[in-house]
């Protein structure tokens, strides 16, 4: 009889957030809790958080000494692997925290690139996190640790390899130039690619991380991209060809966006999101049941605006509708779907459609607005095809 296979350990880490001034505890904790959700996705197991009201971050530790001994005890006493903070931290204080804590630190960003780097599954997603990767670690690299021994393996340590100390900055340099020149090779191929779709009529799903936009695709597009209860689940964008009544259009499913996204990846996944610059109609798919979509919301404008892209006709998804009406305030209420669409949330993001993906509730509704709205492009693109792609009977079935 064979032996079970061996579970691999989980990494054990305890979290670290701080109240600034303009911040409440409910916002910081609410942050903690993304970030056990980042670490969960990552392997790891949380088994602390530690908080900390701070006026600014210290230059030396980030947080006070007497917060940094708390954590640094705790961590002695249980044993924990590593320390996560919530916030992007500087070379200085990487290198002091870690010698009080005696074990591994990783910042935000830094998490989130290891994530990236666990789920990169194409060349070229895997370029663009190498890329990001290196651009993260280039400004830390004196003093961050006496080689870049980046063999120990474990979270936060899928890095780019080991070298010596003395030739990190200009190995890295290298390493940096050569991946934008591989970048931009694939970038102009996919230019390439994307021109000659310009015919069709384009719509790119986006929002924050884990709001459902991988399952709406599947279900519009009748397709299998890769949907899971993780964050960060989908890399590469994904472009099908979806048809609503006798009207052809391409979808496609960008990566999510998430608070704080490191620069790095944003300026690295240039080409990725390109799609979205490149598109006609922006399906922003919203988490409705999530206690803070509001601020996800904001976080999403702000990334769209960054990227040029928050002038283009916009249509507010509001997903997991099942959810969010079966919590006990919604539910004592009886709300329907239309007391949603005639509700502040309605009125204050409109043009929005009220939708679950998982149930399929409304979504013959969203396939009729999508209709509409990619009529009026074509017709006007191409004024000829008017008679071709006529208004939709009321009761048409709407199968793509």
């Amino acid at each position: 009889m064979k032996n079970p296979a061996k579970q691999v350990k989980k990494e054990t880490s305890v979290l670290v957030g701080v109240i600034m001034p303009e911040q409440t505890e409910v916002q910081v904790t609410e942050y903690l809790n993304e970030l056990a959700f980042l670490v969960d996705t990552a392997g790891a197991t949380v088994v602390k958080k530690f908080i900390q009201r701070i006026e600014s971050p210290h230059p030396a530790t980030f947080i006070g000494s007497g917060k940094l001994e708390e954590i640094a005890n705790y961590i002695k006493e249980k044993g924990v692997d590593m320390v996560v903070f919530d916030d992007e931290l500087q070379a200085n204080q990487l290198r002091n925290i870690e010698k009080e804590v005696n074990c591994k630190v990783l910042d935000r960003t830094n998490l989130i690139l290891d994530i990236f780097a666990k789920r990169a599954r194409t060349a070229h997603a895997r370029t663009q996190v190498e890329l990001a990767q290196y651009e993260y670690l280039l400004p830390r690299l004196v003093g961050m640790w006496k080689h870049l021994e980046r063999q120990r393996g474990g979270i936060g340590l899928r890095g780019p390899g080991e070298r010596e100390l003395e030739t990190d900055r200009r190995i890295v340099r290298e390493r940096i130039s050569l991946l934008k020149k591989e970048l931009a090779h694939i970038d102009r191929q996919m230019a390439t690619r994307r021109k000659s779709r310009s015919a069709f009529v384009r719509i790119s799903l986006v929002g924050y991380t884990n709001v459902g936009k991988s399952t709406l695709m599947n279900l519009l597009s009748k397709s299998n991209v890769f949907a899971e209860n993780k964050l960060f689940a989908t890399l590469d964008t994904t472009v099908r060809k979806v048809v609503i009544g006798n009207l052809p259009f391409l979808l496609s499913d960008t990566v999510g966006f998430i608070r704080k996204l490191p620069p790095q990846l944003v300026e690295s996944f240039k080409s990725t999101l390109d799609e979205i610059r490149e598109s006609d109609i922006l399906l922003h798919v919203i988490d409705i049941s999530h206690p803070h979509f509001e601020e996800q919301i904001k976080v999403v404008n702000q990334t769209l605006m960054e990227l040029d892209c928050l002038n283009k006709p916009i249509i507010n998804v509001f997903n997991k509708t099942d959810l969010y009406l079966s919590v006990p305030e919604q539910k004592e209420k009886q709300w329907t779907i239309h007391d949603l669409e005639r509700s502040w949330i309605g009125r204050s993001y409109s043009p929005c459609i009220f939708i679950s993906a998982t149930r399929k509730i409304n979504i013959e509704k969203l396939r009729r607005l999508l209709y509409e709205k990619a009529r009026e492009i074509h017709v006007t693109r191409y004024p000829y095809d008017n008679f071709l792609y006529p208004d939709l009977p009321n009761e048409e079935n709407f199968s793509s």
